[in-house]
């Protein structure tokens, strides 16, 4: 009955794929040193391939020293130490192609995923753009903390439309809602802020404070 090459050498050339199977089979002592390997034709209908794919198998173990061909009288095995040496850096060499595929894959994955984020955040801004041009009074908000410049100031002498193109529609104090606030009113710690205009004015607005 023919075999199927095993799945972790499914990536290779058919005759590395039987080399290895050979070696593997050598050893666990299913084939022994001094063993006479079947004539290639019976190899190759063994492992389900052509003569010259079973040939190309042979060439490399001999040239690794796993077997030797004696014209008239065919293949023998000559090294199980060999053919674990052989079988040892195959799976060595097999382990890092899977390290770096699974890479690869984490790699596309991540790429795929970062995609669809920032398509999901296009759709963000262009559905938040989309109601704000809808809704422009929806006023944005801001809180004044310790950290908070140009406080314990009139609105007057800060100049503020003037500086963020922003017109502020209430101040919440700790104590109350100030609506319209008039140009003397002051803003002070803790103090959350309430002020409308274009989509760019939360940002100037940010900056006024904290930069």
């Amino acid at each position: 009955m023919s075999e199927q090459p095993n799945e972790r050498v499914g990536q290779l050339p058919r005759y590395q794929q039987v080399a290895v199977e050979i070696s593997e089979r050598i050893v666990e002592g299913r084939y022994v040193e001094g063993e006479k390997i079947h004539a290639r034709s019976t190899l190759a209908t063994h492992f389900n391939v052509s003569a010259e794919t079973a040939r190309k198998a042979i060439s490399i173990l001999v040239d690794l020293g796993i077997m030797d061909v004696k014209h008239g009288s065919g293949a023998f095995v000559v090294s199980k130490e060999k053919a674990a040496e052989y079988v040892t850096q195959f799976k060595a060499s097999q382990s890092i192609l899977s390290i770096r595929q699974q890479m690869q894959a984490s790699i596309e994955r991540q790429r795929t995923e970062t995609n669809h984020l920032n398509q999901l955040l296009d759709q963000l801004v262009a559905r938040t753009k989309n109601i704000h041009d809808q809704l422009p009074f929806v006023p944005y908000e801001i809180e004044l903390t310790s950290q908070a410049q140009n406080l314990e100031i009139s609105i007057n002498e800060l100049n503020f439309w003037h500086q963020t193109g922003a017109t502020i529609v209430a101040i919440q104090t700790d104590k109350e809602l100030l609506l319209s606030p008039g140009p003397y009113a002051k803003l002070s710690i803790g103090n959350h802020l309430y002020f409308v205009g274009t989509e760019t004015v939360f940002d100037r607005v940010q900056r006024f404070f904290y930069e």
